[in-house]
């Protein structure tokens, strides 16, 4: 299967005609949320496989709801399990968090940071995995509110992925809106996170509501502090292939770009610098 590395962008059916017939080589991998795939026939079949062979590309699905006390979809996990295999894709993300209850929310709603959460979530991402034959990679969310919390964010996270197996897609955005919604130290919460179980990042934007509320959209640019922090979690935990989420707001192709090649400078400035300092600690 083909791994993603480098810079990504989202594949979305109203950017094809910018997009194909020949992906832009600035781009490295792309990402596509099964549902708006699957079942693929007739015209948007043939673009999806057109631009398939040209790059690699991973998932990120909106519907799992890995925390809902809903029963898991079984059929709809297995239908995804042959959308990976059929396009040889390795990887399929999803949320840390749940959409359903007694019906589709239409929403990311957050799981109560509980014991009782954790071992329920476990138990479900372990189904997944088993369905899906590889490991489920679960992002960090924004969120809210935190209703029932008996701990904080990160040991929340970070007790998930070590107790499923389970592996992160590390959204600095959410942690950066996170960390201004409810008052903590985002370079902390990046630093606390093993660095073993980060496969792939997002970066996006997000909208100021007021001064110390900040609401994750993905319809905006990236802001500098964002930026910043994505090169924290590079120097952090090594560098990792990372997407740029837009959602809406969507500007022409270039300035889309523009954004993927700035990851691409983070990311060459950061492997100069694990380079020389590894030259150092040789000589």
């Amino acid at each position: 299967m083909k791994n993603i590395k480098g810079a990504g962008l989202g594949f979305r059916r109203e950017m094809l005609k910018d997009l194909l017939p020949v992906l832009p080589s600035e781009v490295d991998f792309w990402e596509v949320a099964p549902e708006n795939w699957i079942p693929l026939g007739g015209k948007y079949e043939a673009q999806f496989q057109q631009a398939s062979k040209q790059a690699p590309f991973t998932t990120h699905g909106l519907s799992l709801s890995i925390g809902s006390s809903d029963k898991l979809d079984v059929e709809f996990v297995k239908t995804v399990k042959r959308f990976l295999d059929v396009n040889d894709i390795s990887l399929y993300s999803e949320h840390l968090s749940f959409c359903s209850g007694n019906g589709h929310m239409y929403d990311l709603m957050p799981i109560p940071f509980t014991e009782g959460a954790i071992n329920h979530v476990v138990s479900r991402i372990t189904q997944v995995q088993d369905i899906i034959e590889r490991p489920l990679v679960l992002e960090n969310v924004s969120y809210y509110i935190a209703p029932g919390q008996e701990m904080d964010e990160l040991e929340f996270t970070s007790r998930i992925l070590k107790e499923s197996g389970c592996l992160m897609l590390l959204d600095v955005n959410n942690v950066y809106v996170n960390s201004i919604n409810h008052k903590y130290d985002a370079e902390a919460f990046i630093n606390g996170l093993p660095s073993d179980k980060i496969v792939y990042g997002h970066i996006a934007g997000h909208y100021d509501e007021a001064a110390d509320l900040k609401i994750d959209t993905h319809g905006a640019d990236v802001i500098e502090p964002v930026w910043n922090l994505l090169e924290h979690a590079y120097r952090t935990h090594g560098i990792f292939p990372t997407l740029l989420e837009r959602d809406f707001n969507i500007p022409p192709l270039n300035e889309l770009l523009a954004e993927v090649q700035k990851i691409k400078q983070i990311q060459a400035r950061c492997e100069k610098t694990h380079r020389l300092d590894a030259e150092g600690s040789v000589a």
